[in-house]
Formats: structure tokens, sequence, C-alpha cells
């Protein structure tokens, strides 16, 4: 357990890298919008690679509705939190109108980074050791969402110190589910394959609602480019572990 919550720690530590980077890339939106393209890239393959192959014809059925079931609560999470003013959450330069309440921005980022760190330690207990592919796509897509996340907040009134107390919040609230995803892991059936569809779902729902998008407004066609070569990388990581 102590293992799972350093390593849910961890995995949303380069928030704070995000933080750190977002006055120098705030007029970079092409690189921070390639870096959050590679991130996407690399969720992907990790959803690919370690959520859903397991499942078999026989499980297909299963395995869909958790998936769909997954997107529906985050889809629905998502747009509640958007009309209370967490919208700018993910957006890399977040224009004056479109400042929020920094306390949904904040929620919002809880809603993200949750299921990912639950994946993390729900890999840790059937496995015995934390997937490197997994880690190494949390950290690289947690960069562009800690400037993402950094500026919306600036946008709201939030200072440097008060940002890094939430993301020291929402650190330790992902250590958390690491743990919830450890223990869980080891009381549900079929080595918890729906519970790990129902976050895949939920991850997949993240990429296309707001994260790809954004990464193309910022980074134009050549993010599709950066996305293959996450994909490809969290894939080489995979296969090599």
């Amino acid at each position: 357990m102590v293992s799972a919550f350093w390593w849910g720690s961890l995995a949303s530590a380069t928030l704070f890298l995000g933080q750190v980077l977002a006055r120098p890339l705030r007029r970079m939106h092409l690189a921070t919008g390639l870096i959050m393209g590679f991130g996407a890239g690399t969720l992907l393959s990790a959803i690919s690679y370690e959520l859903v192959p397991e499942a078999n014809l026989a499980e297909a059925v299963r395995v869909a509705v958790a998936m769909f079931a997954g997107a529906a609560l985050y889809y629905a999470g998502d747009r509640l939190l958007d009309r209370r003013g967490a919208g700018p959450r993910h957006q890399i330069q977040p224009s004056g109108a479109a400042a929020g309440s920094g306390a949904a921005m904040f929620v919002g980022a809880l809603l993200d980074g949750v299921p990912e760190s639950f994946i993390l330690g729900m890999g840790l207990s059937l496995g015995g050791s934390v997937s490197v592919a997994f880690l190494v796509a949390i950290l690289v897509s947690n960069v562009p969402q800690g400037v993402a996340g950094t500026s919306g907040l600036k946008q709201a009134g939030y200072g440097e110190g008060r940002i890094f107390l939430l993301w020291s919040g929402l650190t330790l609230a992902s250590g958390v589910a690491c743990v919830l995803g450890y223990k869980i892991a080891a009381v549900v059936p079929h080595d918890g394959l729906d519970v790990k569809a129902f976050a895949a779902g939920a991850l997949l729902m993240m990429l296309a609602d707001s994260m790809i998008p954004e990464a193309y407004a910022n980074g134009g066609r050549t993010v599709g480019f950066l996305a293959v070569c996450g994909f490809l990388t969290a894939a080489a990581l995979s296969v090599a572990q």
C-alpha cells in the first residue's frame, strides 16, 4: 500500500513541472500542443496495451458496457464541471472571457487524474510491478495538463502559491486513488477487467473530448505525427516490459 501511494503520487508530480513551465511556454503554444499530442498518443497506447487487450470474444460485451459506462460518467461529470467554470483547465491559452472557477477547475483536474492513478494501482496489485509504459504515459501527459491548468487557474486569479497547494492536494489524492486501485484489484473478479475497461472508457472520453482537440488547436496537423510517436514509444515500453 505504501508503494502504491508513492507511485500514484509520483505519477502526478509532473503537474508541478507544468506549473514551472507555464510561464516560459505561455507564448509557445505550438510546442505545448505538440507535447500534449505526444502525451495523448502515449495514453492511447497504454489503454490499448494495458487495459483492454486481456478481453476475449466472450467478454467483449461486458468490456464494451463497462467502457461505455466509464465514458458516460466522465462525460456527465465533465459537462457539469464545465458549467461551473472548469472548462479552461484544458486550454493552453485561456481567454479572459473563459476564465472560470478555480475550485471547479481543481475538481475537474481530479476527474482527469484519479482514473489514471486508480489504474496504476490495479496494475501494481495484479502484476506485482508498475507498468512502465502506463507510468510514462501519465508523466508525459501531465506536463501539458499542468501548463494548461496553471494558466487557467492564474486566469481565475490564483497565485503561484495557491496553485502549488492545489497541485499538492491533487498529488496526494492521486496517491490515495492508487491505493484504492491496489486494494480493489484484490477482490474484483476477472483480474479487474471490468474496472479497467470502465477506467479506459473514461480516459478515452477525456482524450477525445479535450486533450486531443486542444493539442490540434495549438500544434496543428503535426500533432498527428507526434501522437503516433507517443503511441509507438509507449507500445515499445509495454512490449519490452
